[in-house]
């Protein structure tokens, strides 16, 4: 952790100055993008689950220290020992989506319940039942990156990183010409001593999951891309939530999502410290899949349709400050609700028909 903070000191010292926010606009124009990966919409509202935290069903290995960690007796004191800065920062100054015991629920539509299909909804605006696997297929569907990319305004200026080496293919690089990091070192071609600090870290990282990395590189090189190239678009995918799932490892799955929630911290506390985004940027969170929601918390697919149910976040300029909204929406919203945070629902949807429409926070 001291060499995590260390670097990302060294990253926020070195930016690079962006143009002028003497005189920022009158609308938003910067987005940043965060997923974390099956993260059960149960924990989000109501934090841990006290029938999972045990040997049994959880694989915990030290019940009584999970416990002191995220254990309160009430869901709304769970939910912010578990993720604090989404309780504490986004929930008072923002909006989530799909508390059922509120009456809002946000539903996947793609049929699916797994990663490729969920992010292709989450991106595109729209399911494609030719989307039926997590194979390395280069994604027909141009998603609102590729699109943003493509606007003249937002062109070299929107990124993508990730703890899973299928979103290059989730985004079709080799058609969009998006940067997307999903793989390999976190700083591509290192040219200074903090950029080969950061690759060095990744490398000594192990592969426990072979094509998925853990988040820590993910979030190096994320923050670091943020300081020195100042995209007005970041999406960042994080993974250890999902990979610690399926190995029934809900001790590990909590704490993923507690980091998780960290970086979000860090990556908003970045945002609000640089001229260029200050007062400019919306936050948008969100996840591509639900969990089974007893024995099968550990799963998601087209076997298990609790993992049809996720939830979504915003924060920012435009967004009211409500906490928690009840109605009905859908997974496949959010890609309108990106462009619509920049202002630009109307010809992201004229140039998209099939997209669903934002989600309307207030």
């Amino acid at each position: 952790m001291r060499l995590a903070s260390a670097l990302f000191l060294a990253i926020s010292s070195t930016g690079v100055n962006g143009a002028s926010a003497q005189n920022p606009p009158a609308r938003p124009d910067r987005v940043v993008v965060v997923t974390l990966d099956g993260m059960r919409w149960q924990e989000i509202f109501a934090g841990a689950a006290r029938d999972l935290i045990s040997a049994k069903a959880g694989g915990v290995a030290d019940t009584a220290a999970l416990l002191r960690r995220f254990w309160r007796e009430s869901p709304e004191n769970r939910r912010e020992a578990l993720m604090p800065f989404l309780w504490g920062t986004i929930a008072r100054n923002g909006r989530l989506l799909g508390d059922s015991t509120r009456g809002s629920v946000v539903r996947v539509t793609n049929g699916k319940w797994f990663s490729y299909p969920g992010y292709n909804e989450l991106l595109t605006g729209a399911a494609d039942d030719r989307i039926d696997s997590n194979d390395k297929i280069p994604n027909p569907n141009a998603s609102v990156l590729e699109w943003l990319n493509g606007r003249t305004e937002y062109r070299g200026r929107v990124a993508a990183f990730a703890s899973w080496d299928v979103l290059p293919f989730i985004l079709n690089t080799g058609r969009s010409g998006l940067p997307a990091n999903g793989d390999g070192p976190p700083v591509p071609d290192p040219r200074t001593e903090t950029e080969r600090a950061i690759d060095a870290l990744a490398a000594d990282i192990p592969p426990y999951w072979g094509n998925v990395r853990f988040d820590a590189v993910t979030i190096q090189g994320a923050l670091h891309y943020l300081h020195t190239r100042k995209p007005r678009v970041l999406y960042v995918m994080m993974g250890d939530t999902d990979e610690w799932a399926h190995e029934r490892r809900y001790d590990l799955y909590l704490d993923a999502a507690n980091r998780g929630d960290r970086f979000l911290r860090t990556l908003w506390e970045a945002v609000q410290a640089m001229p260029e985004y200050r007062g400019r940027t919306t936050l948008l969170v969100a996840t591509d899949h639900g969990r089974g929601s007893a024995d099968d918390w550990t799963d998601h697919g087209r076997k298990v349709p609790a993992a049809a149910r996720i939830w979504m976040a915003a924060m920012g300029p435009g967004i009211p400050s409500n906490r928690e909204s009840g109605g009905e929406f859908t997974q496949s919203q959010f890609a309108a609700s990106i462009a619509a945070a920049l202002g630009l629902e109307g010809e992201f949807r004229k140039a998209n028909p099939n997209a669903a429409p934002a989600v309307r926070w207030r």
